[in-house]
């Protein structure tokens, strides 16, 4: 487990959790979803492996969720509440990208030109609610306005990767994984082996904002 501290926002208290790399480069600040915390699958497996890459995790939780409440508020007081915790995640002095899983990849699309983000990592971008697929929230990824790389589920109700929209940003697909990254038996697939998927992902494309460095 990583170290944490509590951050004083406009929207309330949120908590940092702290994986940090030895020497390192860059800062990947995440947070989680409207129905869960940062002991999701994905975002435990990123904060596990990256920083081996030399990538600093830091895992952020919403006031919401520090509050102990159920239910996340509205969008605006999601964006309030990260950008709260930028100038603690970025005070570290180096580039930091921005991501989330699902509400939270929404919020970092959304911010990421305000708060001169290194990028975006959009984990199960909510494309669209379950079977309202014309209620398409396409506009917030396509407009971050940074690299940005969706880590999407190939059964994910909210937006199968082959009905997102052309753009620049990149995509990759977790076969047979939902919303959360979990995947049937049937399919003969683990659990370590799809979060394996999505590290892999993740140390790649970091990779390349590194070489866009130099």
């Amino acid at each position: 487990m990583g170290n944490s501290e509590d951050v004083e926002t406009e929207a309330g208290d949120a908590r940092v959790t702290w994986y940090e790399a030895d020497d390192a480069w860059l800062v990947l600040a995440l947070s989680h979803g409207a129905g869960g915390g940062i002991g999701a699958r994905d975002l435990k497996g990123i904060a596990e492996v990256l920083p081996g890459e030399g990538v600093t995790v830091a895992l952020v939780e919403q006031p919401w969720r520090v509050a102990g409440k159920k239910i996340a508020p509205a969008p605006k007081a999601l964006d309030t509440g990260w950008r709260g915790i930028w100038p603690v995640v970025a005070g570290h002095g180096l580039p930091v990208v921005a991501g989330g899983r699902s509400a939270g990849a929404r919020v970092a699309c959304r911010t990421a030109l305000e708060l001169g983000a290194a990028g975006v990592l959009a984990l199960s971008f909510p494309l669209h609610p379950p079977g309202k697929p014309e209620r398409s929230r396409a506009a917030e990824l396509l407009g971050s306005g940074v690299p940005t790389l969706v880590v999407q589920g190939g059964s994910d109700p909210f937006g199968k990767p082959g009905e997102f929209p052309k753009g620049t940003y990149g995509i990759v697909e977790v076969p047979d994984a939902n919303h959360g990254f979990a995947v049937p038996k049937r399919s003969g697939r683990t659990e370590a082996g799809t979060v394996a998927v999505i590290t892999d992902a993740v140390r790649v494309w970091v990779r390349t904002l590194d070489a866009g460095r130099r």
